[in-house]
């Protein structure tokens, strides 16, 4: 069936009042349209609409723009987390965030004393993730999340894992909750309430240059507080991305240097520890802020040194999620 002309102007009039009343200064869109009627063609009306789909598209943009935080673009040694729980059970406070480039996973975990909820989020890309939908839909104990089928393991009456897809995303993600009475309907609330809802993780410090055949791996921010803060980074081959090569952490604890050999770290001076059974050889040295930076992995002593000495300090580190519910 064909529509007159008249039926055809009268769609495009009312598809371009609806956009009108979200697009800014909707009386000059509207008085357009109003000049539009009086002369009637309906090229007029076709550059009307145009004129409203830039406007509206305009205000999206410039809204993303002033709206999306600088430390929530990815960057190197600043990974952003994808999703948040809209829900916790009361006293659970948010210690822990981990991700990276590439396949890393996204990590997050609230405790409550010795009881615990971590949300992890896993790219399908990684081919131990890649399958996820005919693993969820024969698994014996299923569940419903956001209209998907879940799976649910591991299911005591304190502890329990929760796994389904985002989405369309391209991510499997895992609500696993320990310590909890009546963990499964625990797990089944958090997982119910997550929403795409992007954080940052940016702590003190990022890495410099790095040994040849080693990438970054993750970047990692724990502790109960900012008073307890620390920073960890990992850095592994690309052909074992999973596995850390090098470790690079600042804290306030001494690492525990007795019996360590001196080394200049930094220009000034440091401690190096062999390997030993169990122990990566690591190097240590204190910072003019009384901090400790220790670097450590299976490298010789000499490379630890240099990646201690081109590791970068952020004097603005954002420790201020730590101990809180959300944020």
């Amino acid at each position: 069936m064909t529509r007159s002309d008249h039926d055809t102007e009268t769609l495009i009039r009312e598809s371009l009042d609806r956009l009108a009343a979200r697009a800014p200064d909707g009386h000059a869109v509207r008085d357009a349209l109003a000049d539009a009627r009086r002369r009637r063609p309906v090229a007029r009306l076709t550059l009307v609409a145009a004129a409203v789909v830039v406007l509206v598209a305009g205000v999206f943009v410039g809204t993303q723009v002033l709206t999306s935080p600088p430390d929530l673009e990815p960057a190197a040694g600043r990974p952003v987390l994808g999703y948040t729980p809209g829900w916790l059970p009361e006293g659970f406070t948010e210690q822990y965030r981990e991700g990276g480039p590439g396949l890393t996973p996204q990590v997050r975990r609230w405790s409550a004393g010795p009881a615990e909820i971590t949300l992890s989020a896993y790219s399908t890309a990684d081919p131990e993730w890649s399958g996820p939908v005919p693993k969820l839909a024969s698994a014996r104990d299923q569940t419903i999340v956001h209209g998907r089928i879940a799976m649910v393991t591991g299911d005591t009456s304190t502890a329990a894992l929760l796994t389904w897809t985002a989405d369309d995303d391209g991510h499997v993600l895992t609500a696993r909750v320990g310590g909890v009475p009546d963990a499964r309907a625990v797990a089944q609330r958090v997982a119910d309430s997550v929403e795409a809802a992007p954080v940052g993780v940016r702590g003190e410090l990022r890495f410099g240059p790095l040994p040849a055949a080693l990438a970054e791996r993750s970047a990692a921010v724990r502790g109960t507080g900012p008073d307890d803060a620390s920073t960890e980074l990992t850095a592994a081959d690309p052909a074992r991305p999973s596995v850390p090569a090098v470790t690079a952490a600042v804290g306030a604890g001494s690492p525990g240097v007795g019996g360590a050999a001196p080394v200049t770290v930094r220009g000034g001076p440091g401690f190096y520890s062999a390997p030993k059974p169990g122990e990566p050889a690591m190097v240590a040295v204190r910072l003019p802020s009384g901090r400790w930076l220790t670097v450590s992995g299976a490298r010789p002593e000499a490379v630890l040194v240099a990646v201690a000495d081109g590791v970068q300090l952020d004097p603005a580190p954002d420790y201020r999620w730590l101990g809180r519910a959300t944020s």
